[in-house]
């Protein structure tokens, strides 16, 4: 299979990008920038973003069924409305937002907001949520840094990793209930070893996306790789990219087969900056197949 080209999405560069969000209606990509507290959008056919500074570190995005966005933040749950650019707390967090704050987050087919966080001191006291009307309930734990989630387009699976324990998870997932199952190793990655250079370090699995053809789409953050994983685990593709640390992609545009890929320069050594003028930017490149468009929660 031939490389996919590799382009940057304009000049902007940002210190941690995270949660790329495609907005159909409105033919634009969402991110957010969680150390300078931003949420950032890229209409279709602009190459620098509008930006819209938060009061805290917003860490994932996601449509709202009644329209505008919906924001977790440090600080709790917000709906986002980037016509006035203003923000209504919706949530506290239900966590101690000194220690702990939300990261990756996701809707599930049934309209449901699913959010995991991480902890400060990166003790493995993270767990994943489920946003309700009356607060968010509390599904799983016992993780260090919640990222990966995605599910199966059947719904069957839910897709959950824990990036400094290098694995993915599967559970069984109850669509109609919103229930989830036992928690197994899905997938694995081998841990940097001491003194090992990160050229020869594949990476950990931080954000990620399902393809129609239910394959796994993972960023490896430090592994300067994109992978696309079968459902039985199997590598169908390595992307080589041009930064060291990707975060996570989704899938965008009028045919859902432009994947959008945020990426980190947060504390990364000068000389790795400077050898890689990209790392920061939203990549784009085509693929081989359409994602599955994002569905609005119904909060």
């Amino acid at each position: 299979m031939n490389e996919p080209r590799i382009q940057a999405l304009g000049s902007h560069r940002c210190e941690l990008g995270e949660s790329p969000l495609w907005h159909p209606a409105e033919q634009a990509l969402y991110a957010v920038d969680i150390p300078r507290r931003q949420i950032l959008r890229w209409r279709s056919g602009q190459t620098e973003p509008e930006i819209w500074a938060q009061d805290a570190e917003p860490s994932c995005l996601a449509l709202r069924a009644q329209g505008g966005l919906l924001v977790a933040r440090r600080d709790g749950l917000f709906a986002f409305d980037p016509e006035r650019g203003s923000s209504e707390r919706l949530q506290p967090p239900p966590f101690d937002p000194t220690r702990q704050r939300y990261n990756d987050g996701k809707v599930d087919a049934a309209g449901r907001l699913w959010v995991g966080t991480i902890d400060d001191a990166r003790a493995p006291e993270a767990a994943l949520y489920r946003l309700e009307h009356d607060g968010a309930q509390r599904r799983a734990g016992g993780i260090t840094t919640s990222n990966g989630l995605a599910w199966s387009p059947d719904g069957r699976w839910m897709y959950w990793a824990d990036t400094k324990a290098h694995t993915v998870f599967r559970l069984g997932f109850d669509a109609e209930q919103g229930e989830l199952g036992e928690a197994e190793a899905w997938l694995r990655f081998p841990p940097r070893a001491p003194e090992q250079p990160l050229e020869s370090y594949g990476g950990r699995p931080d954000g990620a996306a399902v393809d129609a053809e239910g394959c796994y789409w993972v960023a490896m953050f430090e592994g300067q790789r994109l992978l696309r994983l079968a459902p039985d685990g199997q590598l169908l593709q390595a992307v080589e990219l041009p930064v060291r640390c990707p975060t996570m992609p989704c899938f965008g545009g009028a045919d859902l087969r432009t994947l959008y890929l945020t990426t980190a320069r947060e504390k990364r050594p000068a000389e790795e900056l400077a050898a890689q003028p990209l790392a920061g930017a939203v990549l784009t490149l085509r693929a081989p197949v359409p994602g599955l468009p994002a569905v609005a929660c119904t909060l």
